[in-house]
């Protein structure tokens, strides 16, 4: 793949305001349920934008290139994101910032810090499948963090469910009112091309040999689609008619107020719809508006530079072993060089390798705006959620860290090796890979990592192994419960049985417990028991 005509962020821009500039971005994230083909559409956007020459994703998983924003070796492999990618890049005056999320709820915790950097998302549903259980999550995750949702009904070339019966499945399982603004032409598994329900025409598709290109669009008058398409245009215009008759045409009021998603048809594996999409994103998703502090004040576009961390990245240059720290510009303008304050701890933070992401692609920035992402490379101070800024105090909220449900004590294969395996297990406790747990009793040598889902320890053991050169065995101990707890309960819960006290690496207390008829138990014996429940996976 060859990247062609990148603009990096502030490409245009110290002739504006930082308001100004902010004006110009589009910051979102693209979630679904696993396989529904977002790291596909996340090329197709790339390409479509003129990016890069070639699609990565040609043939579906089992025979494609990997994709700009799946560049780990596991993540080509299997054919599954495991970690949420940022790409920036500029179309039609605008500048972009996507990232890519990790679809499987195993990584859950990685979308939801996602979402707290991003102004809008585009939730990707298979046509075939519908809303599968992780798409209602991150529906309800962007509900709660008033995320305004473009849906995109993808995979539309396959066989699959009506149009107007996932127009009801989307209203009644979510809340939200669908306004479609394309309508598919074809059944599912015939795609034709779309109406424009804008405009009236009829935007008509041709394929590319394997959708490794960008694929032809013809707009045509509705005349001429009649003609062209017969019974195919005649259904597709009379359920756009029902369509609205029922009231579902775009309001953009009701979008940003997320009442409603707009809805787009495609197929990202050919490309077809995709520029639609990015034309949808330039007009209709929400710019970078002023940030709420963790008082709940807002802090001005034009007020001097803050960011905040939401992901810690290492392993992306193998030949340096660097870590670089994903921040979400809030306010003011970001000058490469600037000594900045870490809120944390009080300190200043040089910036002097501060660097704009394309997947694993790198290179340096020097201004960046409200809503971009930039990467911060050996940021070895930084933690998933601190806030950076200059002059004018403010601290963002916290991203919280989600209830783990599998723990498994966590030994180096090679005794000899033990400073490589701390210094791993550190790493991988910084990024949030996953959660590193300590007591006096199992000392150093034998941390317990604690996990959303079983796969984030596959992760954990493949990158200990193949990127810190210290192999792990994982010994999978009986809990599934994890409670909040203060150092007097502690004391309290020694010697209970099926209960394990241990500190997490920010400092937390986290009470294991073997089950909720064990956790029943003791809540009963003590009432008084200080036992808070942490942030659920599937809230």
């Amino acid at each position: 793949m060859t990247t062609v005509e990148r603009a990096p962020a502030g490409s245009a821009g110290n002739a504006g305001s930082a308001g100004a500039e902010a004006a110009r971005r589009r910051t979102f994230a693209v979630i679904s349920h696993p396989d529904a083909g977002k790291s596909t559409l996340t090329e197709a956007l790339a390409l479509h934008a003129r990016v890069i020459q070639e699609a990565g994703a040609i043939h579906g998983k089992a025979g494609r290139k990997s994709t700009v924003s799946d560049w780990m070796d596991m993540e080509k492999a299997r054919g599954i994101s495991i970690s949420s990618a940022a790409l920036q890049f500029g179309y039609d005056g605008t500048v972009v910032n996507l990232v890519d999320t990790p679809g499987h709820a195993d990584f859950s915790e990685d979308t939801y810090r996602v979402l707290a950097a991003v102004d809008s998302a585009v939730m990707l549903l298979d046509a075939a499948k519908g809303l599968e259980p992780q798409t209602m999550k991150l529906f309800d995750v962007c509900r709660h963090r008033g995320i305004p949702v473009i849906t995109v009904v993808n995979k539309w070339d396959r066989p699959g469910l009506e149009a107007l019966q996932l127009m009801d499945e989307i209203r009644d399982r979510t809340g939200l009112e669908p306004t479609p603004l394309t309508w598919p032409v074809g059944i599912a598994g015939d795609f034709r091309g779309v109406l424009d329900r804008r405009t009236g025409d009829f935007v008509r598709f041709t394929r590319t040999a394997g959708g490794a290109t960008v694929a032809p669009e013809e707009r045509v008058p509705a005349e001429a689609a009649a003609a062209r398409e017969g019974e195919a245009w005649t259904t597709a215009v009379e359920e756009s008619e029902l369509l609205e008759a029922m009231g579902q045409v775009h309001d953009q009021e009701a979008f940003l107020a997320g009442a409603t998603t707009p809805v787009l048809f495609g197929s990202a594996v050919l490309n077809f719809g995709v520029g639609q999409l990015l034309d949808v994103l330039v007009q209709l998703a929400p710019a970078p508006a002023p940030r709420e502090d963790a008082k709940g004040e807002p802090r001005d576009l034009d007020a001097p530079f803050s960011a905040f961390v939401f992901k810690i990245q290492a392993g992306m240059d193998t030949q340096h072993r660097d870590r670089l720290a994903y921040v979400r510009v809030c306010s003011g303008v970001f000058e490469r060089g600037t000594v900045v304050t870490h809120a944390a701890t009080g300190k200043p933070f040089a910036t002097k390798y501060a660097q704009q992401v394309f997947g694993r692609d790198r290179e340096t920035v020097d201004t960046a705006f409200p809503g971009d992402v930039v990467g911060l490379v050996n940021a070895n101070a930084l933690r998933v959620g601190d806030s950076l800024y200059v002059e004018r105090p403010v601290a963002y909220p916290e991203i919280p860290s989600f209830a783990p449900e599998h723990f498994a004590v966590c030994r180096a294969e090679d005794s000899g090796r033990y400073k490589q395996f701390r210094r791993g297990i550190e790493q991988l406790a910084q990024e949030g890979t996953v959660q590193v747990l300590r007591s006096d009793l199992r000392g150093d040598q034998a941390p317990v990592l604690a996990a959303v889902g079983p796969m984030q320890f596959e992760v954990a053991q493949h990158r200990m192994g193949g990127e810190f050169g210290a192999p792990v065995r994982l010994d999978h101990l009986p809990y599934s419960l994890a409670r909040l707890t203060d150092r007097e309960t502690a004391k309290r819960l020694v010697g209970q049985s099926g209960v394990e006290v241990l500190e997490r690496s920010d400092g937390e207390l986290l009470a294991l417990f073997a089950d909720k008829w064990r956790l029943s138990r003791v809540e009963r014996d003590l009432p008084d028991a200080f036992l808070v429940p942490l942030v659920a996976a599937t809230s």
